[in-house]
């Protein structure tokens, strides 16, 4: 027990005033402490932006190209990336408990690339997830697809659980294969997941993106998509971040590039510095050309 403070010299700062400032992300203002500080690990206080690195495709995949072996070519990639997003059997297998960023977990599946993707269901137990000490969890939800009720209640579920446990639901927008991917349809899709309470929203690039993220309340980080050529895939993030995007959320086109950590960097200067594309792809290069003379 400490002992009894005698003195009477107090200093309470009168001419100080108390700070009330507001959380640096839009629509998480009236969030709990705890779920603020997870998003703080997701999004960059300085810049308010964040680059996801998503390597959970094997739970639907496979072994994808890249991803053969995450322990050689995914953990030299973690220093640069602001969160990480992936299953919990990779968590725990092979990437390092040392990992001092935000995780976000993969929480839906079921179906495999020979199924009816829609068909997704909850995968993992909130209790896991609390164990896994994550700053998010993923859900896929089909708006449009085959299960699409079915996915929206599997997000509200999760949104309920996480509120509990005061862990974000970022809600992943899946565009089928018949699907239009435009702004109309965007705009549906982000706007559903928001009013029903996600916390964040991944969603595709499109024309008029710009009107997507107005009427989105919470934050958008863009997916990444198929592989693109290195020049298109910084354009892409660029555009996106200038039409209101938060962040994106990249895999194959950081893993499947021809130099993923020169990549990663490249996105980054995208992101957090507003590079302009061109710019960025000459210090891809410059990254590159270096490691091969090293």
């Amino acid at each position: 027990m400490p002992e009894k403070d005698d003195k009477d010299a107090k200093n309470f700062h009168l001419d100080v005033p108390t700070p009330n400032e507001p959380f640096f992300l839009r629509g998480s203002n009236s969030l709990d402490w705890g779920l603020k500080n997870r998003l703080a690990k997701i999004f960059n206080p300085e810049s308010g932006r964040t680059v996801m690195l998503a390597i959970d495709h094997g739970y639907f995949q496979g072994p994808t190209t890249g991803l053969e072996r995450v322990d050689v070519n995914i953990v030299p990639l973690l220093p640069y990336s602001d969160t990480l997003m992936c299953t919990r059997g990779i968590l725990r297998s092979t990437i390092p408990p040392s990992y001092g960023k935000g995780v976000v977990l993969r929480m839906s599946g079921g179906p495999s690339i020979l199924k009816e993707l829609s068909n997704e269901r909850l995968a993992v137990d909130i209790e896991d997830a609390v164990r896994l000490n994550v700053a998010a969890m993923a859900v896929q939800v089909f708006v449009g697809g085959e299960y699409e009720t079915q996915s929206v209640h599997n997000m509200t579920r999760l949104v309920d659980a996480g509120l509990k446990h005061g862990i974000a639901t970022l809600a992943v927008t899946a565009v089928g294969r018949d699907m239009v991917r435009d702004a109309k349809y965007m705009r549906l899709a982000c706007r559903m997941c928001a009013e029903l309470g996600a916390t964040y929203v991944k969603t595709y690039y499109c024309d008029d993106f710009d009107t997507v993220a107005a009427s989105c309340p919470v934050p958008i980080v863009i997916a990444g998509g198929k592989k693109l050529e290195e020049r298109e895939a910084l354009t892409m993030a660029h555009n996106a971040i200038q039409s209101g995007a938060l962040g994106v959320d990249m895999g194959r086109n950081i893993f499947q590039s021809e130099n993923p950590q020169a990549m990663i960097q490249a996105v980054r200067k995208v992101v957090h510095e507003g590079e302009q594309p061109d710019r960025a792809y000459d210090y891809f290069l410059t990254l590159k050309n270096e490691k091969k003379s090293a």
